[in-house]
């Protein structure tokens, strides 16, 4: 079973540095342990594409290391302290995508103009804004948790994203679809004219056809078999 966790967070990660996710050393995708002794987590001072099993430990909500090696994340707190308010939170993904960052500090709201984002609109993407600085206490990372609420992801507004789902899985493949929404809405509004979106009752409608549990598990297995061999 530990086996099984920490290869899933080292596919993850692996996953979100393929696509561009990765901010140098910075990054991480957590997921539940299975006992609820905090989450597994990526040790500290490597990238999230250079990841492998044996960089993954487990980290308590107080940051304590029970498993494995390494130095622990500053900003363990965003994970530990989701999974603790969300227990149908089985993975976090916290990421410095790099157009999710520009659209939430430009301040524009994230449209369905494409497929990706109905994923996440409506409701509107929560925007946390209390700091832009690391997460790195418990009073902060419940302060994310609480601007989260019961959405699939928020904006660390000049800082980052922070995507959850049911597993790692999941949330990995929701970081890399609000990092696709961002672009394709600032791309819209480069063009200077009059966008278009989807209503709200047709995204939701989408939302059901497109990225319904199936889909983006198989969507996932896309993404794993993308990884250089």
């Amino acid at each position: 079973m530990t086996d099984d966790i920490r290869e899933l967070v080292s596919l993850a990660s692996r996953v979100l540095g393929q696509a561009d996710q990765g901010d140098f050393i910075w990054g991480h995708a957590s997921a539940r342990d299975h006992d609820d002794r905090g989450v597994w987590i990526k040790r500290s001072g490597i990238g999230l594409s250079e990841v492998g099993p044996d960089d993954v430990h487990l980290v308590s909500p107080e940051g304590e290391v029970l498993a494995g090696e390494g130095r622990r994340h500053l900003e363990f707190p965003i994970h530990t302290e989701i999974m603790l308010a969300r227990p149908d939170v089985g993975g976090v993904v916290h990421a410095h995508s790099p157009h999710a960052v520009a659209l939430a500090a430009a301040g524009v709201e994230l449209r369905p103009v494409s497929h990706a984002a109905t994923y996440f609109v409506p409701p509107s993407v929560p925007r946390f804004t209390e700091t832009s600085d690391l997460i790195i206490t418990p009073e902060l990372g419940r302060s994310v948790a609480k601007t989260l609420g019961d959405s699939s992801g928020v904006f660390l507004v000049n800082h980052g994203i922070v995507t959850v789902g049911p597993d790692l899985q999941t949330a990995a493949f929701a970081a890399l679809l609000l990092e696709t929404a961002a672009e394709q809405m600032l791309r819209t509004i480069a063009f200077r004219g009059d966008p278009v979106w989807t209503d709200d009752d047709e995204a939701l409608v989408k939302r059901e056809h497109i990225y319904h549990d199936a889909a983006v598990h198989t969507a996932w297995d896309y993404l794993v078999r993308q990884l250089p061999r």
